[in-house]
């Protein structure tokens, strides 16, 4: 795990200057404090931070072969690298390390741009090729590890990191206004676009190549399954499959020359990974869990739970809500965009807790994608096949009438209600797009400024072109949208806050083989009645407790709402209803004071609305405005309540 940068000039007699390569490079200093280094070839130079992993005395980077015409800049790890190297010894290869760096360079000879489909792991890298004048690529298959570029001033930049390209200079950064309906309603920019103008991210399972000749040209070397798998077996039999596969992928991940750990919540997917991974290693796992105070979102004792059936050595860590706002504004500076989920703050003290321990961690991340595992599918779904009987039996006026006064329900019905076939308007858009948004297209068309970006910018366009392309029936083409959209941005969650403490997380369920495997299963094998990931549940029976096995999913919760309404509304003053804030706001200041007055008056929870309001003026102030992160909130720190330490470390005894 790593950090790459890098800078082509097109124009053959420019010379990059040393000094601008080590300034991006430096700049994502976290994601690899053991070792740095530079490669200027005359108008290409690359740059690397590096956090060692494999092969920890020869690995360094950039990386020349024997001649010097190939350069190479990577970070991830490539889980097949020893077979791949034998095969490449075959060829007649010859290798100077045993690191993984140097097994893609020779796969890179040897296959050319096809060396990305012989790779099985995550990785993003650059290769300088001297020999055919040109710059190559490539990001993994399902976006874990994160590569962004800038074409700028006749030049090509690109890094791990944004903060990166914003080292270069000399431009300012600004915003990429076209995209924030789309950051307003699902949190994030999908697709190759970022809320900085001008900055793209290299989307996952594509490459992009330049040269003289041909210029940029980006393409894509993988996709997701296409057709669904046509094998009608029994539950028992696909999980016992399931479980086959599982355990190679984990076995895999557990490569290192340096310890791995185990972030553990207690849910299904971390506790399933843990027990199997306790049987493959000879020493108790180390496993490290994050939470809160509030007992309503606790998920430390589940945790507890879990770590007392695998028998690991457990190390936890509680953040007061002082802790969390103040990491607020550093996080955002780590992640480059604002912070899309409140669960990043957690995660980013779990993994500065694993850091004393291990440089490595195994996460459950992807499984809920694959397997179905959100509430949100089946709420759809369930939509979905009652919304044609209801429409069939009720009259369309009864059915406007009912919708109208929905509003007069009790607070805990309307909730549901509003989500349901009898709020909601008929298709995916409305049912899925809509229903889970944070500021819905139908809600902005109200709220924005500006409305008619709404036209020009299509907040679910991305997400639709992957829903419509995908195969199967509604629950696939949700599973396979999610993939592609909603697992990247946790995906870049899960980088940017374990590299923020320098710790590199693995994920085993995101094995791109084992990724084609589960994706192409049928989802009556996923989602059975109201059980979710029911296939994944039967494969692990025989591991976890009963208990564990049909815990109710919380996602993660945090005690975000009380605490805006609370002792932390101060914040909600200053990047919300500050004059900054609302200067600046895309949504008409009338209905953001209505919403903050809602909320805290306990009418309605706009918790995560707020949370997103809140972050983006952050993410102005530090990226827009140069404001340094470290005195971000201090405008609002009177108002606050002295806390205890922001962090309380328990180690839990071993069980047997």
């Amino acid at each position: 795990m790593c950090g790459i940068v890098g800078i082509v000039a097109f124009d053959s007699r420019s010379r990059i200057a040393p000094a601008r390569l080590r300034r991006m490079r430096d700049a994502i200093s976290h994601r690899g404090p053991d070792d740095q280094g530079l490669d200027v070839c005359g108008s290409v130079g690359l740059g690397h931070r590096r956090l060692s992993i494999i092969d920890l005395r020869h690995g360094r980077q950039p990386m020349l072969s024997g001649d010097g015409k190939l350069s190479i800049v990577y970070n991830g790890e490539i889980y097949n690298y020893r077979a791949l190297r034998v095969d490449l010894a075959a060829r007649g290869c010859r290798f100077s390390t045993h690191s993984d760096t140097e097994v893609i360079l020779k796969a890179y000879e040897v296959f050319g741009d096809e060396c990305v489909k012989h790779l099985r792991g995550m990785f993003a890298f650059a290769i300088r090729d001297s020999r055919r004048h040109r710059l190559f690529l490539a990001r993994d298959r399902l976006g874990i590890k994160p590569l962004y570029y800038a074409l700028r001033s006749g030049e090509l930049l690109f890094a791990s990191e944004i903060k990166s390209i914003l080292a270069a200079g000399p431009v300012r950064p600004a915003l990429n206004s076209a995209v924030v309906p789309e950051f307003l309603a699902n949190r994030y920019v999908a697709g190759p676009e970022t809320l900085f103008q001008g900055i793209h991210k290299l989307l996952p399972g594509h490459i992009l190549t330049w040269s003289r000749e041909d210029g940029l040209r980006v393409s894509r070397y993988w996709r997701l399954p296409e057709v669904l798998s046509p094998a009608d077996v029994s539950l028992e039999e696909q999980a016992r499959e399931l479980r086959v596969r599982l355990d190679e992928s984990l076995r895999s991940h557990l490569v290192s020359d340096v310890p791995v750990g185990l972030f553990l919540s207690g849910g299904l997917d971390s506790s399933g990974l843990g027990m199997l991974m306790s049987r493959m290693v000879r020493d108790p796992i180390k496993t490290f869990a994050v939470g809160f105070r509030d007992q309503k979102v606790a998920e430390l004792p589940w945790a507890r739970m879990a770590a007392a059936a695998m028998g690991s050595e457990h190390y936890e860590t509680v953040v007061t809500p002082k802790g969390f706002f103040d990491a607020l504004p550093h996080m955002v500076w780590q992640e480059d965009e604002p912070i899309a989920f409140p669960s990043s703050i957690p995660l980013y003290f779990v993994s500065e807790l694993a850091r004393k321990s291990v440089k490595v961690v195994i996460s459950g991340e992807g499984a809920d994608e694959l397997f179905l595992g959100y509430n949100r599918y089946r709420v759809t779904a369930w939509n979905e096949r009652f919304a044609t009987a209801y429409r069939r039996s009720v009259p369309g006026l009864i059915r406007e009438e009912l919708r109208t006064r929905i509003g007069r329900f009790p607070k805990s019905a309307r909730r549901y209600l509003e989500r349901s076939f009898v709020g909601r308007a008929a298709g995916m858009r409305d049912l899925f797009f809509e229903n889970f948004s944070v500021f819905p297209a139908s809600m902005q068309a109200q709220a924005l400024r500006e409305p008619e970006t709404l036209l020009r910018h299509d907040p679910y366009a991305t997400a639709t072109g992957y829903y419509e392309a995908a195969p199967g029936g509604m629950l696939e083409r949700m599973s396979y949208t999610d993939m592609q959209t909603y697992l990247v941005e946790l995906l870049m969650k899960q980088d940017q806050m374990s590299m923020a403490a320098s710790v590199e997380s693995r994920v085993p369920f995101l094995d791109h083989r084992f990724v084609e495997y589960a994706a192409a299963m049928p989802a009556r094998y996923k989602l059975r009645g109201w059980t979710t990931k029911a296939v994944l549940r039967e494969a692990l029976t025989e591991e976890l407790p009963p208990a564990l096995l049909k815990r109710r999913k919380m996602g993660f919760p945090t005690p975000l709402p009380g605490w805006l309404r609370g002792p932390f509304s101060p914040l909600v003053d200053e990047f919300v209803l500050g004059d900054r804030a609302l200067g600046r706001s895309p949504l008409r200041e009338d209905f953001v004071r209505r919403m903050v007055a809602e909320h805290l008056g306990g009418e309605r929870n706009h918790a995560d609305r707020l949370w997103l309001l809140m972050n983006f003026e952050v993410w102005q102030r530090i990226f827009l405005d140069g404001e340094r992160p470290e005195t971000m909130m201090e405008p609002a720190a009177r108002s606050r309540p002295s806390e205890s330490p922001r962090l309380t470390l328990v180690r839990t005894a071993r069980t047997a």
